[in-house]
C-alpha cells in the first residue's frame, strides 16, 4: 500500500501542472481495488445492477466523455455517506439509500459525487498537496469502523487529497454540477435540496447517525437555498418533463431493506 501511495504522489509530482486522464483513471482503479478489499461492499447483483444503471444514466451525459467506464458501489454500512474516487468510481452507503424517499434524491447524491469527478476536485487537491500527509483513514469517516485499533491499521487507504472534506467552493461547484447532471438525465433536481433537508433534519434528532456525512460534506441551510436558486432558473416546461420517482426505484429500496443487516462495528454496538 505504501508503494501504491508513493507511486501516486510521484505521478502527481512528475506531472507538475497536470494529471492526464489516463493517470486519473489508473489511479482511481487502484484506489477502488483497495477500497473494495477494505470496505464491506454489497454484492447483491440486482441492487448493484440498479445503482449502476442509475449512475450511468447520469454520468455518461456529463462533459467527462474521456472517462469511458463509470463504476457505482453500495457500501454495506448503516452510516450515512457517499464519496467519489478519481476516474469515475462512486460509492454510496446503504444507510444513505435507506433514508431516501424517492429516486430523484439518490440521483441527486450521485449527481453531486459525479460532479466532484467532473470538476476533478480530488486531483486538484492532490496537486496542491503534492502527495503530502497521505494516509487519511477513509473507512473511519465513512463507517465509524475504526474504534478498533486493528481496524485502523487495516484500512489506511487514500489520502487527504482524495478523501478529506472538500472546501465549500468545491461543494458548491459539485452541487451546481449535480443539478445539471440530473436534469440532463431527465431527473428532477429537487431531490438535491430535499436530501439535504432530510439530513439536516436528522442531524437535529440523531446527530451520531449522520456525523460521517457532515464530516466530509460541509452542509448548512445556505446550500439548500443555493440549489433551489439554481433550480428556479430551469424553465417550468422543462421541469414538467423530469422524473421524480419510479416503481423500479421503490423496488430497489425494498431490495436494499431485505438484505442481511450491515456488518456490526464496535461503534454501533
Amino acid at each position: 500500500m505504501r508503494r501504491l501511495l508513493a507511486g501516486f504522489a510521484l505521478a502527481v509530482t512528475l506531472t507538475g501542472c497536470g494529471v492526464s486522464t489516463q493517470q486519473e483513471i489508473d489511479m482511481g482503479a487502484q484506489y477502488a481495488q483497495q477500497i473494495n478489499q477494505q470496505l464491506p461492499i454489497v454484492n447483491d447483483p440486482e441492487a448493484n445492477r440498479y445503482i449502476n444503471l442509475l449512475g450511468d444514466s447520469i454520468a455518461h451525459l456529463t462533459s467527462r466523455t474521456d472517462i469511458p467506464d463509470w463504476h457505482f458501489y453500495i457500501v454495506d454500512s448503516k452510516e450515512v455517506n457517499a464519496f467519489a474516487v478519481p476516474g469515475g468510481y462512486v460509492y454510496v452507503n446503504r444507510g444513505l439509500i435507506e433514508r431516501t424517499q424517492k429516486m430523484d434524491q439518490l440521483a441527486g447524491v450521485l449527481g453531486h459525487e459525479i460532479g466532484h469527478v467532473v470538476r476533478r476536485h480530488s486531483i486538484k487537491q492532490m496537486q496542491q498537496q503534492q502527495g503530502a500527509n497521505i494516509g487519511v483513514t477513509l473507512a473511519c469517516v465513512l463507517t465509524r469502523i475504526c474504534d478498533n485499533q486493528a481496524g485502523q491499521a487495516a484500512i489506511q487507504v487514500g489520502g487527504t487529497a482524495l478523501f478529506a472534506k472538500f472546501s465549500r467552493q468545491d461543494e458548491a461547484e459539485a452541487d451546481a454540477e449535480g443539478v445539471k447532471n440530473v436534469v440532463r438525465a431527465g431527473i428532477n433536481p429537487n431531490g438535491i435540496p430535499e436530501m439535504f433537508q432530510i439530513l439536516i433534519d436528522e442531524r437535529s434528532r440523531n446527530p451520531s447517525a449522520v456525523e460521517g456525512w457532515f464530516a466530509t460534506h460541509p452542509l448548512e441551510e445556505d446550500r439548500i437555498a443555493a440549489t433551489k436558486a439554481l433550480i428556479a432558473q430551469i424553465p417550468a416546461a422543462v421541469m414538467r418533463t423530469l422524473t421524480t420517482d419510479t416503481q423500479r426505484y421503490q423496488s430497489f429500496k425494498q431490495r436494499i431493506r431485505s438484505l442481511p443487516p450491515p456488518p456490526t462495528t464496535r461503534a454501533s454496538r
